[in-house]
């Protein structure tokens, strides 16, 4: 295995790539109790192409994630918590996350876990079960006021990208699942070449290795490619409110940005993105607090970068009385700062970012996850210690002027019926 060392962050992270083709990541955490596995799989909500031609129905990559677990033995998800594990996956965007958290019989967990990602299981009983279960889920999410302003955000950002439609599905497209669907969905993303598997803690890194190459698939297979129709960066609708009883108005505003670039290129544009939104509204910036104290922001308020494959944005949500009023005040914010953003606040806030992020390699779910989204991007996770130094204010500038234009924003709000009225 390779050893690398990060010493600006104090921090070191075993890999090898399996001749199947499987990223594996170990980062040792010696003293630890508690160790995080997960196995991630390149594709998520917005993948639907499959190999044979044709295209699986929207929420395919979801139910799969919920089938996985199924094997002719018996559940994974139930034996692993009988045995003291913490079980869980996800399913977002561009990608499907099984993991787990142990504080003992990690290799015993660790062998469960790459054998029901290796070793599919369906049967059309067990999938027609499981359409009813998902429907379910589908009625309660799509019924949460954050969702509906979510999915409305991304509908009001996009009119191409499948990142538009939700990970889930929708009523007609999850029944139309079958278990032929999910084999061939299967078959199309889910090889040792299109996952990685990353581990935190206590471990022998070469035991990691080694149990992967005895349980997994010794086929080598290209990833698949991505193909996304190219996007213009003027936002689809300015705005939208949907009525719901709530009792005070949310809201979710998106700013377009340019696709990323795989590589250490788009990782820079991911950290400069966070830097921007820190500093036009963040907890400690100017705006924010004077929005707090006009009432216009509560302390229910988030801001942050996103991407995948073909699409980026920038996000800033939480409660107002006045969301357009707080749009207003931030692209005007990020204006003045494109022209003027001083040195010694770029530093400080720079200083904060890098801070928080190496403080968030404590937290080894995420790191685990960072390490496999990145290999996925053409990067590593552990690079931001180089990359944040070499971010400079005129980058900061630079992006601001770019970035925060009207065009390309859109603002999703959840309000009550009368509660505020959109710009003219």
């Amino acid at each position: 295995m390779e050893l690398k060392t990060f010493p600006r962050l104090g921090e070191s992270c075993y890999f090898e790539q399996l001749e199947n083709g499987m990223a594996v990541f170990v980062v040792p955490r010696p003293g630890y109790r508690k160790t995080f596995a997960c196995v991630a799989v390149n594709c998520g909500g917005m993948d639907s192409r499959l190999d044979g031609g044709g295209s699986a129905p929207a929420g395919t990559a979801h139910f799969l994630e919920h089938k996985m677990f199924d094997m002719k033995d018996g559940n994974a998800h139930q034996a692993m918590t009988a045995a003291g594990a913490s079980v869980n996956a996800f399913t977002s965007s561009d990608m499907t996350v099984y993991h787990f958290s142990c504080t003992d019989r990690f290799p015993e967990h660790l062998r469960t876990l790459l054998r029901f990602v290796s070793t599919p299981f369906f049967t059309p009983e067990s999938v027609k079960k499981e359409t009813g279960i998902i429907l379910q889920e589908l009625a309660m999410v799509s019924d949460r006021p954050g969702w509906q302003r979510h999915q409305k955000l991304l509908q009001g950002l996009y009119i191409h990208h499948p990142i538009r439609t939700p990970a889930i599905g929708d009523r007609s497209s999850i029944q139309k699942i079958t278990a032929d669907v999910l084999y061939d969905y299967y078959s199309t993303y889910y090889y040792p070449g299109n996952m990685a598997l990353c581990v935190a803690g206590d471990v022998d890194p070469h035991q990691v290795v080694s149990t992967a190459r005895m349980i997994l698939p010794r086929e080598r297979r290209e990833p698949v490619a991505r193909t996304t129709e190219k996007e213009l960066l003027t936002a689809v609708q300015r705005e939208t409110i949907t009525e719901v009883e709530v009792s005070t108005p949310e809201f979710a505003l998106g700013l377009k940005l340019e696709p990323f670039p795989d590589g250490n290129a788009g990782f820079r544009c991911s950290l400069l993105g966070e830097l921007a939104a820190e500093l036009v509204c963040g907890r400690s910036s100017p705006l924010y607090n004077r929005l707090y104290r006009e009432g216009l922001l509560t302390r229910r308020f988030s801001l942050g970068c996103s991407s995948v494959p073909g699409a980026a944005c920038l996000s800033f949500g939480g409660e107002s009385p006045d969301p357009v009023r707080v749009r207003d005040a931030i692209l005007e914010e990020a204006g003045q700062l494109a022209l003027g953003l001083g040195h010694e606040r770029f530093q400080q806030t720079l200083r904060a970012e890098y801070g928080a992020s190496v403080q968030g390699l404590d937290q080894l779910d995420d790191l685990c996850l960072g390490l496999a989204e990145s290999w996925f991007s053409g990067c590593h996770y552990l690079d931001f210690g180089e990359l944040y130094p070499s971010l400079t204010v005129g980058d900061v500038r630079d992006f601001l002027g770019r970035a925060f234009r009207p065009e390309r924003s859109s603002l999703s709000v959840t309000a009550a019926p009368g509660q505020i009225k959109t710009s003219d």
